[in-house]
């Protein structure tokens, strides 16, 4: 099946989805038919921090009737936070979508895991990755904790580059959540943070999101 991804939101998270989805059909042995379409961060940024969602949502839509055009037959947004406009986006999109945070819950629930913590966008955050996981306690960063992990991710995925400074309010935060708060374990509620966590041990348990979305839709692809 010819995969379409809306990319550039970030360019890390865009590469994370390629590769990704590269190494699966290596190593299963499959032809990957893959066409990617640009959105703007800085736009979604805009639109993620206004509530712009039904905005967002005609973008994305208009992108992946490019895609259809250019023959994907199925669809996905690379970004965990693009995913605040995907109420707006499914009655609207030209093509089927893979859903990254119904990937993410039915992963958290196949665990079996009561309380988790999350960081990524402070919309991530505060919504508990958009209210997907009725079935566990979620929990957050609490105070101007939250305020700096949103600040210290969005300046991160801006540019695609992870610094020392970055990694440490991540990791600070995402160990007061287990230490604190009860957290089994903390997703990485935002694409670009693998950047972050990609070969280091955090002293806590890590769940890559985007890293669940790739499987997702790898699997859906890959069985047609």
């Amino acid at each position: 099946m010819h995969i379409g991804l809306i990319g550039g939101i970030g360019p890390a998270a865009t590469d994370f989805y390629y590769r990704g989805l590269v190494d699966r059909y290596r190593a299963a042995g499959k032809a990957l038919e893959l066409t990617m379409a640009h959105a703007d961060v800085g736009e979604m940024g805009r639109n993620l921090g206004a509530g712009e969602t039904m905005k967002q949502a005609r973008i994305f839509a208009g992108l992946i009737g490019r895609l259809k055009a250019a023959g994907a037959e199925l669809a996905a947004v690379t970004s965990m936070g693009g995913h605040f406009c995907i109420a707006d986006l499914l009655p609207i999109s030209p093509l089927p979508l893979v859903h990254g945070v119904v990937a993410v819950a039915e992963e958290i629930k196949r665990r079996g895991l009561k309380t988790v913590g999350i960081i990524g966008t402070r919309t991530v955050m505060k919504s508990a990755l958009y209210g997907a996981l009725p079935f566990a306690r979620v929990v957050v960063p609490e105070g101007e904790l939250l305020d700096r992990v949103h600040e210290n991710y969005v300046g991160m995925a801006n540019v695609g580059v992870v610094t020392d400074a970055h990694r440490l309010v991540f990791f600070e935060a995402g160990a007061r959540l287990c230490r604190d708060q009860g957290a089994e374990a903390v997703m990485l509620g935002g694409t670009d943070l693998f950047l972050a966590f990609r070969d280091r041990d955090p002293g806590f348990p890590a769940i890559d999101c985007a890293d669940i979305h790739v499987e997702a839709i790898f699997r859906r692809a890959a069985a047609s």
